[in-house]
């Protein structure tokens, strides 16, 4: 059971403290900022060493190539260094056929540009595609104002470097300093059964609110990691599957944490949560050094008493303790790891060509993007590129992704600008040498990357901070204090934001209420199918974590809609009451189910999914003098009663028409 969706919109008090929460520190996060602010300094002070244009930008490109660990770390820099290689041929390809032609340039960058936005939709290349929409429209346009074809090989020249530098100092940074995958893992499993430890004992708002973001984010990364760590074949087979086992251990037993602290029939004695606890703080201490085998006979604990006689306290206690237990004892047989696994899908979505939502995406980006290219190319006033770039990196899939990441794109810009002005005018001109500088540097992107390393709610405000201040202390090789150009570049991130933000709000606009209406139906299904199955197995634990916390964003990000868009108040407030019904339903389901006592709920749960309930007229009667099916039944009722009295989608269009006034950005 995940923590529960906020009941309503929180206030500003709250707002701000969210705030505070979003910049607090958390295991790893001083680390990872403290490597990513050495990369960029040392990429700075090699083009300060060896004169090469646009430090800043060489800087900047270190935000996207270095990540928490050193397999995905070094990978993204070979990649990158790869890929602009590629890209710099092919650019150089349609630019010997279109330099002398404008509009058949300009026709080869809107052609491009669509058929790599629309892999970024339809396929699993994702946002990458964009980036590399990005690289080759704007290579083009600065071959094309050129006047030289020399100056214009050697710019390119110069752009490998741009990706070079960077990827260099990052790759030989990680293979030095970066933790590894499984250290990852280990850090991360530790830390949330501490959390559980913490929570068990009645835990003070800061871990609550930890617990609650631990819970929300899922397992997802963790497993990322455990897949990199089996890449890098530096963990024995034995070993990582017993890693693999504690990870859905340890999403089980945060769901169950949940659920026993919300759910007033199932709180533990005190003597129970303690011994659990430290039982916790224990298998925390194993999984740190790595030691997930059997300490002592009484770890595997008896859970066959835990049927439908024992009351639910007792119940959920044995179910901790064979958790617990169960990481503690060893890994079964190396062949046993890849039992279930999914199968990999295609490239493409399976709706790639079937929704025009696709393409509707496609057209309107590329139609931003080339409005702002022609817009400065017709003003003469190139040093407002930006608004071109902008329009890359903020439009997304649906209009609250995209108007959230421009408002972190201006909050970011704004506050890495003043930063990077503080720093040009107090501390620039006191600089005797180059180990001042490098000094500036770290201290200006080290601030930059501790936000860049938190939640993913604040985390792109973080990169534009970064941008901004290097755009404005870095200007070049030597001290630089030219102002326009850092007014200029900021005004053009201010265009691009305004031009994406009306494509994205008024041409074909996608909320992300359809996205919500089919996550909560997929959950829906998913409850079905589990308890037919007659087991969940607790590795999916985190993927309800994952899922409920997923859908709780949407909800959270739907306020950055405007009102044409955005379904009626009434209605997001009846989704997350469901979603709420939903992750307090699933856990206590899931341990009935275990038990092989859920059969008496299949028909119904099988009309929630809009299944086929075969034999609904002669229902099962559950067994309600049983406590864990009493619970059940009524929060199954909750659910049903609550899902028959919600709007459907359609019902909020007369609300979200265009009568509707729009709010501003």
């Amino acid at each position: 059971m995940a923590p529960p969706a906020a009941e309503a919109a929180p206030s500003e008090a709250t707002a701000s403290t969210d705030w505070l929460r979003l910049l607090a520190p958390e295991p790893g996060r001083l680390e990872f900022a403290a490597r990513l602010a050495l990369i960029c300094t040392l990429a700075v002070m090699v083009t300060t060493l060896y004169g090469t244009p646009e430090p800043a930008l060489t800087a900047y490109v270190a935000f996207f190539l270095v990540k928490r660990d050193r397999a995905t770390s070094v990978l993204l820099s070979v990649g990158a260094a790869v890929l602009i290689t590629l890209l710099i041929g092919f650019v150089l390809f349609v630019a010997n056929a279109t330099l002398e032609r404008p509009p058949l340039r300009v026709a080869s960058m809107t052609v491009i540009a669509f058929g790599l936005l629309f892999l970024v939709s339809a396929s699993k290349l994702g946002s990458a595609g964009g980036i590399v929409a990005l690289i080759v429209a704007y290579a083009l346009d600065v071959l094309g104002r050129m006047p030289i074809g020399e100056l214009a090989t050697r710019g390119l020249l110069y752009a490998w470097l741009f990706v070079g530098i960077p990827a260099a100092v990052g790759a030989v940074v990680a293979l030095l300093i970066a933790p590894s995958p499984r250290q990852l893992v280990q850090r991360a499993l530790a830390h949330r059964l501490r959390l559980v430890a913490a929570m068990l004992r009645g835990a003070d708002p800061q871990a609550a609110h930890a617990f609650a973001e631990s819970a929300r984010e899922g397992d997802g990364e963790i497993r990322t990691w455990l897949k990199l760590a089996g890449v890098e074949r530096s963990t024995p087979a034995a070993e990582m599957i017993a890693l693999r086992r504690a990870a859905g251990g340890t999403s089980e037993l945060m769901s169950l944490t949940a659920f026993t602290l919300q759910t007033p029939q199932a709180q533990l004695p005190e003597e129970a949560r303690e011994a659990l606890a430290r039982s916790a703080e224990a298998r925390a201490q194993e999984v740190t050094t790595g030691r997930l085998v059997a300490l002592s006979p009484d770890a595997t604990t008896d859970t066959k008493g835990s049927g439908s006689g024992a009351t639910l306290a007792a119940r959920l206690q044995r179910a901790f303790a064979s958790l617990l237990a169960r990481l503690a004892t060893p890994a079964p047989p190396p062949e046993a790891a890849h039992a279930g696994a999914k199968p990999a899908g295609g490239f493409f979505h399976p709706d790639a060509f079937t929704n025009s939502d696709h393409v509707r995406f496609a057209l309107k980006t590329t139609g931003a993007a080339m409005f702002c290219y022609l817009l400065y190319s017709l003003l003469s006033w190139p040093t407002i590129h930006t608004c071109f770039i902008t329009v890359f990196i903020v439009s997304l899939g649906t209009v609250a992704e995209s108007v959230e990441k421009l408002t972190l794109r201006i909050a970011g810009c704004l506050v890495g600008a003043v930063l990077g002005l503080l720093t040009l005018l107090y501390v620039v001109p006191a600089l005797t040498s180059i180990g001042g500088l490098m000094a500036a540097v770290f201290v200006g992107t080290l601030i930059a990357a501790w936000v860049a390393a938190g939640s993913p709610r604040i985390s792109y405000a973080g990169f534009q901070i970064g941008f901004a201040f290097l755009l404005c202390a870095v200007q070049g090789p030597g001290p630089s204090f030219d102002m326009l150009t850092i007014r200029d570049r900021i005004i053009g991130v201010l265009i691009g934001n305004l031009v994406a933000y009306v494509a994205s709000a008024h041409f074909w606009p996608l909320g992300v209420a359809a996205r919500i209406e089919s996550s909560i139906a997929g959950l829906l299904a998913r409850l079905a199918d589990e308890s037919r199955a007659g087991a969940r197995p607790p590795e999916t634990a985190g993927d309800w974590l994952g899922s409920l916390g997923a859908i709780e964003s949407d909800l959270d990000i739907a306020r950055y809609e405007p009102d044409s868009v955005r379904p009626a108040d009434e209605w997001l407030a009846q989704r997350r009451e469901i979603v709420r019904q939903i992750g307090a339903l699933q856990e206590p389901l899931a341990m009935l189910t275990r038990e092989g006592a859920a059969f008496a709920f299949q028909p119904r749960l099988d009309r929630l999914a809009d299944a086929a309930a075969a034999g609904a007229e002669a229902l099962p009667t559950p067994d309600t003098r049983d406590p864990l099916t009493a619970l059940v039944d009524e929060r199954l009722h909750e659910l049903e009663t609550t899902l028959a009295a919600s709007d459907s989608l359609d019902a909020t269009a007369v609300e979200t028409s265009p009568e509707r006034p729009h709010a501003a950005a």
